[in-house]
């Protein structure tokens, strides 16, 4: 959640970030009101609380003629303290309920707008011309024997696949390369479970208005992650960290689930829009002024990937009302599709500031040893998807696909054939 402070201090930050996600910004007038009158609670219920606390010590010393009437005051002044209690608790529930909604500060460089709105930032590579009809990846999987989306469906319905034989080997490949980036680069390998309870859903921002995305187990009271960042997040909830060494960096391995409420009749075809896919995902905590670099880093990360698997690809600024709650400022890798003749995002990072921080209770500690609230940011690595741009872009026109070389180790072969 953003910064109290930064609402009684600066509301016209909070309207202007508002507006740049094309959102209402009349909410925040109603947040200083409730702020207000939950301050002013909580100044007169420990007001009278300290009255109540003399008038204690004033019956211990009064004679039996002004007990009485002592004693019947201090029934008033418990009366009036117990209402001025039930205000303070209510005006703070409402206070923190709608403060929880408001989404995170929108970095003042982003762009404004919506889902077509965002801004390239650069090219990398030139799309290949074939001499030939190139075939989307779907056909090139069911030709190599390495997706199997209609055996998909009949076990688990719409959206959903096998990958099966050299499909699995390039998967597999592809996140090992991952991993080993990763932690050549300094960061803590993890495999996150992707269970988690409400309060971490909750906490990273993802049960605002994309909650219908997420599914839910409401028999055990828990949700599943869409993206190892959820349990990441959640792993130093209210901890105090030590940040005197630089960021702390980790790398989840995790599958992923996603509903994909809304999105029926998009990308039907394949695996690019899916309900559960695997993904590595990158991870930091760091202090609130290293955050920026820090988001710059994790998008070299993820571009030292990209230039792995030899894809064409554009880096975009994304606007602010394509952004999630916790985003302050997200940048996304797109990688060209051959047989769509577009860009798909194949990566993401986002600088989260401290939103997700500031609702998990997750700090450090500065130089004068008080405790502060951390930023969080989060990068993909490699996900499922990247099947889709290696495939279409290395195909050849047998049918068969070229292993990038810095793959080729992890997959254990140079050219995938047809079966």
């Amino acid at each position: 959640m953003i910064d109290p402070r930064i609402l009684r201090e600066d509301p016209d930050a909070v309207r202007a970030s508002l507006r740049k996600r094309g959102e209402d910004p009349s909410v925040v007038d109603r947040l200083i009101e409730l702020d207000q009158r939950r301050r002013s609670a909580i100044a007169r219920a420990d007001a009278l609380r300290a009255e109540q606390k003399s008038l204690g010590k004033q019956i211990g010393k009064a004679s039996a003629d002004e007990r009485e009437s002592l004693l019947a005051h201090a029934k008033e002044l418990a009366a009036e303290v117990k209402a001025a209690e039930a205000e303070q608790s209510e005006a703070s529930e409402e206070f923190s309920a709608l403060h929880a909604v408001i989404p995170n500060l929108v970095h003042p460089e982003a762009p404004s707008g919506g889902e077509q709105d965002y801004v390239v930032l650069k090219h990398v590579g030139q799309p290949r011309e074939f001499d030939f009809t190139p075939r989307d990846h779907l056909e090139l999987g069911e030709l190599l024997g390495a997706i199997d989306t209609e055996r998909g469906a009949k076990t688990s319905g719409a959206r959903f696949y096998f990958l099966t034989g050299v499909g699995a080997q390039l998967q597999l490949g592809l996140l090992n390369m991952a991993i080993a980036q990763a932690v050549e680069t300094g960061f803590t390998p993890m495999i996150t479970p992707v269970l988690v309870r409400p309060e971490i859903m909750q906490g990273t921002g993802f049960l605002g208005a994309h909650s219908s995305e997420v599914y839910r187990l409401e028999a055990d009271d828990l949700y599943l992650v869409g993206t190892s960042e959820v349990s990441l997040a959640g792993y130093h909830a209210d901890e105090i960290l030590d940040l005197s060494g630089g960021p702390l960096r980790y790398a989840g391995w995790s599958s992923c689930f996603r509903r994909e409420a809304g999105s029926y009749g998009k990308d039907t075809r394949g695996i690019i829009r899916v309900h559960q896919f695997d993904k590595v995902e990158m991870f930091s905590y760091c202090r609130p002024e290293e955050a920026e670099a820090e988001h710059e880093r994790l998008l070299q990360w993820e571009e030292q990937m990209l230039a792995k698997i030899e894809v064409p690809y554009r880096v975009i600024d994304t606007a602010g009302g394509d952004l999630g709650a916790s985003a302050a400022r997200k940048y996304d890798c797109e990688a060209w599709i051959p047989t769509q003749g577009t860009y798909r995002e194949l990566t993401s990072t986002s600088n989260c500031t401290t939103y997700q921080a500031r609702r998990l209770s997750v700090r450090y500690r500065d130089e004068n040893g008080k405790p502060q609230i951390a930023a969080t940011l989060n990068g993909t690595l490699a996900t499922t998807r990247w099947l889709v741009a290696i495939l279409e872009n290395h195909q050849q026109a047998d049918g068969s696909v070229r292993v990038p070389k810095a793959l080729q180790p992890f997959v254990g072969k140079e050219v995938l054939k047809p079966v």
